[in-house]
């Protein structure tokens, strides 16, 4: 499910956020999207961790999303910090899968699932 909900976010951000692109303003979800981000980056390094041998698979959700965004300059930098802040936070916690790192993982899928309802809901054409 976490796969399918971020390729559907992605697709119609493609699509929704053709405008913003063009200027390179902010977006009114901007901080949804650092958000979704930073639960990216979570998810890259405690799924390493627990041994679900996805490899890169949450990075390179990362990457499709800026890749559907197409920010540049401080819109850019901001997503990516967010990523790496997601993954830096959680590096610092964990060393091993335990069950507490187990639950996050649980609910950063809920959290990112729901943020990119919402973002679809609000914003899709």
């Amino acid at each position: 499910m976490s796969t399918r909900f971020l390729v559907i976010f992605v697709l119609i951000l493609a699509c929704a956020s053709a405008p913003a692109r063009a200027q390179d303003v902010a977006a009114p979800f901007d901080a949804d999207l650092q958000r979704l981000a930073e639960i990216l980056g979570g998810l890259h390094y405690l799924r390493g961790i627990c041994g679900t041998n996805e490899g890169n698979k949450w990075r390179s959700e990362m990457q499709a999303l800026i890749d559907a965004e197409t920010p540049s300059g401080e819109r850019r930098t901001r997503m990516i910090a967010g990523f790496n802040r997601g993954y830096n936070g959680f590096q610092q916690t964990y060393r091993s899968c335990t069950p507490a790192a187990t639950v996050a993982i649980r609910r950063y899928v809920e959290e990112g699932s729901k943020i990119s309802r919402d973002l679809t809901a609000r914003y899709a054409n």
